[in-house]
């Protein structure tokens, strides 16, 4: 098969949003419309003991937990129904909605939601507002008898046995801290009634997800409910949940007033309260034989989940099954925890538990080849996964797997050895580099069992193909890679391709906009629907072709153990980054970022070309700049001038190749590209500052105060001169 599909085209949206002619949600009118202000709690952790409700204004209306209809739930229906709409008696977090003001004007809402604040009394408990303090149980727990809204184990081989034989034993401890997604549009919605439905336009990846969550809490059919959603401007996980989180409460205030509701947070507020990626905490023990060789691995990953699970149990088992990176050892045993804290929850984001576990499983490799005296790409390659290699979880890895040909592209590329020879400590440089997978799709038989995705193509009275399915466009090209698939199969341009419909009301539910799915997925269901469609065209009238996802019949997965193929497919990556550090300043500047990927066959180089260089720059942030303190359970950094967060200008150019590796399963041989190109990034930078400082690196991000504790002022040859700027980056390379 030719790789004509992987040819750039321009995407569909591409000109409408350079020129701003884009309508995101804020820019939409809706006649009659109110709005809507959360109230918030002003204590991490206590009791309500009286609200005290100022008087309302004519035309001002309080919405609160006692407003949720007779039938409904105040939960918001995630994976479990903890995460309440509305405090209650308790209240967990800062910021937990408390209640909802509406009312005609903005500035007024504004003042009552000080004086609602305000009125609110609380009889406070000790918090735990952090890993430590929640696996004590600071204040008693806040979820179950131990905080735990997860305890899982897997386990591969006889570790107990290989630890018992080894000759030594090396331990290792490395932390990941919370990172805010600051998409460009904040989070917004506007709920109203239309033709006797509760119907919700918003900014969200998973409009299903929306349903689902406002039918539960009213107590309705899922088809009284109709989403739609508005061009989003960025997600990265952020849109996945937490838009249910606010659509429930609108949802509640729209059964007491008749009239449209926007709720639209402003940037503060969206920085604050709005869920973060989960930090983490990752212990080691490895084991080796009298040869040196690992023989065995004992993970233990906590993950701080905050006030509510959310997502938590299935990011906790990515990061866990991320937690071996790309090696194969003989005997391994993980524990994973995911511990409730008093802090906003947390949630989906990129990568979705992998950069934790990679980042952890990559500078582990590193750390103990420095501990063996040998460098740290002698010691990966000894234990690479191929193809029919076991994974952690006992299943097998299916497809062919190019690790050794990307790492060789990447040393070359990057002349890796040669200054990994000459970088170090005395001079301020250093080069790093990481290897990394991460599976396409939902874990085991999320796809089959859970998500059950279904895709419809229907024959327009016009005779173009028009796609109905759930998944939105977010920044990531779908609206695109979509209408390409389609139309390579039926042979038309891709402009003829009719691709805007994201109302539930409309379209069959394929599943979420998360997960490298879309594209692995959902664009292979499209593939197959539109060969049902195929021949068909001339065909008088309108009429539609259905496709579902059919599991491939050679993974098998067990839920209940943790065992068997956890991912359909995985893409592979290799990253390398080359760090200058300021003996001064402590300060990082990246001068060279060289990447590789196996992630199938790419639909569009266009847009695969920005989620690398997206992914990379991003990638960089988390590993040495977005800081996110969290003091007594409220995050310092709540604006855009104390939380940093990088721009194409603060690196130099992203260098990738692409290695074509068509896989069975994906439309003409697509798997996931959305988040494996961020995976990678953070390790490859702690190690380039790890040499760079002759200092082992266990947390990210390495921002200057890290660095400074790292160095304790103690390396005269380090701190000995300002080291020198390296050439910047050359152009980047198409594949080869």
């Amino acid at each position: 098969m030719d790789n004509a599909i992987s040819r750039e085209v321009e995407r569909v949206d591409a000109r409408a949003k350079a020129r701003g002619e884009t309508a995101y949600l804020a820019d939409r009118g809706f006649e009659n419309r109110l709005y809507a202000r959360v109230v918030r709690a002003r204590v991490p952790r206590g009791t309500i003991v009286n609200r005290n409700t100022p008087a309302l204004p004519p035309g001002y209306h309080y919405i609160t937990a006692a407003d949720v209809p007779t039938g409904g739930k105040n939960c918001v229906r995630m994976i479990k129904d903890d995460w309440l709409v509305f405090a209650e008696a308790e209240v967990r977090y800062y910021g937990e909605p408390i209640g909802l003001l509406v009312g005609p004007d903005r500035q007024a809402l504004a003042g009552l939601l000080e004086q609602f604040e305000a009125a609110v009394e609380y009889r406070e408990q000790e918090a735990a507002v952090n890993l430590e303090e929640a696996l004590r149980c600071k204040g008693g727990p806040i979820h179950g008898e131990d905080n735990l809204f997860a305890d899982l184990h897997t386990s591969k081989g006889d570790p107990e046995r290989a630890f018992a034989e080894a000759a030594r034993v090396i331990e290792r401890e490395f932390h990941t801290g919370h990172q805010e997604h600051v998409y460009i549009e904040p989070q917004a919605l506007v709920g109203t009634r239309e033709d006797g439905k509760v119907t919700i336009y918003i900014s969200t990846q998973c409009p299903f997800y929306v349903r689902k969550a406002v039918a539960t809490t009213l107590g309705l059919a899922a088809e009284d409910v109709v989403i739609e959603q508005t061009p989003t401007g960025g997600g990265f996980g952020g849109k996945e949940h937490y838009p249910d989180v606010l659509a429930t409460a609108v949802a509640i205030a729209l059964t007491k007033i008749d009239r449209p509701i926007e709720l639209i947070l402003d940037r503060m507020e969206d920085l604050e309260f709005t869920s973060k990626r989960h930090p983490s905490r990752v212990r080691y023990r490895v084991g080796l034989d009298e040869a040196d060789n690992i023989v065995a691995l004992d993970v233990d990953m906590v993950l701080e989940a905050g006030a509510y699970e959310s997502s938590s149990r299935v990011v906790l088992q990515r990061g866990m099954f991320s937690s071996n990176s790309v090696y194969e050892f003989p005997n391994v045993h993980v524990h994973g925890r995911a511990v409730a804290t008093n802090n906003v929850p947390a949630d989906a984001f990129r990568g979705f538990g992998a950069p934790q576990g990679l980042f952890a499983a990559e500078m582990l490799m590193s750390q103990v080849a420095r501990e063996l005296g040998v460098e740290d790409v002698e010691l990966k390659q000894r234990y690479l996964l191929r193809q029919g290699s076991t994974t952690l979880t006992n299943g097998r890895i299916h497809e062919e797997v190019k690790l050794q040909e990307m790492l060789e592209h990447i040393l070359n590329e990057s002349d890796y050895r040669r200054k990994r020879r000459e970088y170090g400590a005395g001079n301020g440089r250093g080069i790093g580099i990481s290897l990394f997978k991460h599976g396409s799709a939902f874990t085991g038989n999320g796809e089959p069992e859970i998500i059950k995705g279904r895709v419809r193509i229907r024959k327009r009275a016009d005779g173009r193909p028009e796609l109905l399915v759930a998944n939105v466009e977010i920044g990531q090209g779908v609206l695109t890679t979509f209408r390409k698939i389609v139309a390579r199969v039926l042979d038309i341009p891709y402009t003829d391709v009719v691709y805007n419909n994201h109302n539930t009301a409309q379209v069959p539910d394929s599943g979420p906009t998360c997960a490298s799915r879309s594209v692995a997925i959902v664009g292979y269901l499209l593939q197959q629907a539109a060969e049902k469609l195929k021949g068909r065209l001339q065909e008088p009238g309108e009429f539609e072709v259905e496709q579902g996802y059919e599991h491939p019949a050679h993974l098998h997965w067990d839920a209940e153990t943790l065992t068997g193929d956890a991912y359909p497919a995985y893409s592979w990556g290799v990253n390398c980054v080359e760090v200058e550090v300021d003996p001064l300043t402590y300060e990082v500047t990246v001068t060279g970022v060289w990447t590789a990927y196996d992630i199938g066959r790419a639909i569009d180089e266009g847009v695969v070309r920005g989620q690398i260089v997206g992914g990379a720059i991003q990638g960089l942030g988390y590993a040495g700049l977005e800081k996110l303190q969290n003091s007594g359970g409220r995050f310092l950094q709540h604006t855009m001038a104390d939380y940093c967060i990088p721009t194409s200008l603060d690196f130099p150019n992203v260098r990738y190749t692409l290695f074509d590796n068509p896989y069975q399963y994906g439309p003409f041989g697509a798997k996931g590209a959305g988040e494996v190109v961020f995976d990678g990034i953070a390790p490859a930078f702690g190690a380039a500052v790890q040499q760079a400082l002759d200092r082992e690196v266990a947390h990210v991000p390495l921002t200057p105060e890290y660095i400074s504790e790292l160095t304790d002022g103690t390396d005269s040859a380090f701190h000995a001169q300002r080291p020198a700027r390296t050439a910047d980056a050359e152009p980047a390379t198409t594949a080869p």
